[in-house]
């Protein structure tokens, strides 16, 4: 059967970089960004664009599900409220896969630092740190397992999600 996996957390966490290293892992893997689904210059949400977002992810993912050569679908984005990972999963009913959903937490200090040097690269805005760090605390209500990041590498974040995936 299909996999369908889900890893939210916060802005700055390490989403992108377990992903990636994720689907490096699993056989037959596809992976979709959330982020990429409503990439724009300037960046501003509005319901419209929340709607055509999620319109976007349920269509790739969608897609993803029904093609018979991929075997684990890796979905990323800032999933802070289970509203979100629902309206994620809705338009997928009907579809066959078993569903792990995970949430990457760490702690603040780890946070700030990891946004920090984002940051001082250019890669973010100063803005971030506050809103990451403001959504931190929301991941603990989520029903979603919970993977530490804090001292463990992208790499070994993606080794311990591969194990839980395959029920190790």
């Amino acid at each position: 059967m299909k996999r369908l996996i889900l890893i939210g957390g916060a802005m700055g966490v390490g989403k992108t970089a377990v992903s990636q290293e994720l689907l490096r892992l699993l056989p037959e893997a596809v992976w979709l960004d959330g982020d990429w689904c409503w990439r724009m210059d300037p960046f501003r949400v509005t319901e419209a664009r929340k709607r055509m977002a999620l319109d976007n992810i349920a269509h790739l993912l969608g897609g993803f599900l029904d093609d018979e050569g991929y075997e684990n679908v890796i979905f990323c984005w800032v999933m802070d409220r289970q509203e979100i990972i629902d309206a994620v999963l809705a338009p997928l009913a009907g579809k066959e896969f078993e569903l792990f959903s995970f949430s990457l937490v760490c702690g603040p200090g780890t946070l700030e630092s990891r946004l920090r040097r984002d940051v001082d690269a250019g890669l973010r805005t100063p803005d971030v740190i506050g809103r990451s760090l403001e959504r931190l605390p929301l991941y603990g209500a989520l029903d979603t397992e919970k993977i530490g990041t804090e001292g463990l590498s992208a790499a070994g974040a993606a080794q311990e999600i591969a194990r839980r995936v395959a029920g190790e």
